[in-house]
């Protein structure tokens, strides 16, 4: 199943910087390891804000929510998912 997802992490730039930046650099590399592993196909910066898009495969939703819950980043992020659907004209 294919996921829009818009993560919005603007609070983590309100910890102190020491922490921050180890937020930033676990969050990376599970990142990596998300892309690697083929959960996130697809993602972009938002430029002007501290966020990304992205589509995000998982079997299904609760499978997605897990994933999402495990990012480093999470307990700071604000986090949109739009579940997707293939469009008749792509048939």
């Amino acid at each position: 199943m294919e996921f829009l997802v818009r993560v919005d992490a603007s609070r983590a730039y309100e910890l102190p910087e020491k922490e921050r930046a180890d937020l930033i650099e676990r969050e990376r590399a599970r990142g990596r390891e998300l892309l690697a592993d083929g959960t996130i196909q697809r993602f972009w910066r938002v430029p002007g804000r501290r966020g990304n898009v992205g589509i995000w495969s998982t079997p299904d939703a609760d499978t997605l929510a897990t994933v999402l819950a495990e990012l480093p980043v999470f307990p700071y992020a604000d986090i949109e998912v739009t579940p997707l659907a293939t469009h008749p004209m792509m048939r």
